[in-house]
């Protein structure tokens, strides 16, 4: 629920933090409901995957970092959000990634990530 608002669904900023929580977490049972049946995800390594197959491949692979910070959390438009975070991995490295996150009605439908470099 929005603040401004107890019956509207969730911000889509609040829909991203509740997603990056879940995903360091690795709470399945919290993230799912936040994904649209019709989700699709691309990165450099997947084009438009489904909700089935980032959940397979993508959500578990939280314990490849010992930290990862979002360092910027920006609504552009009323349904997407610009995420950056940085992260350091297992085998030593820190990085930095930026996602283009689209939230409709409080789900996300699409999530882009453009990798960044070593910081």
């Amino acid at each position: 629920m929005d603040d401004a608002n107890p019956t509207s669904p969730p911000s889509p900023t609040r829909v991203v933090e509740a997603a990056f929580r879940a995903y360091r977490a690795q709470d399945r049972d919290a993230a799912l409901p936040l994904y649209a049946d019709d989700f699709t995800f691309t990165s450099p390594q997947d084009d438009r995957i489904d909700r089935a197959a980032f959940f397979e491949r993508c959500f578990p692979t939280a314990d490849r970092f010992t930290e990862q910070r979002m360092l910027h959390v920006v609504p552009v438009t009323p349904e997407l959000v610009f995420v950056q975070y940085e992260y350091e991995l297992t085998t030593g490295g820190r990085y930095r990634n930026v996602e283009a996150i689209t939230v409709r009605d409080g789900l996300i439908r699409e999530v882009q990530v453009f990798f960044g470099g070593a910081v």
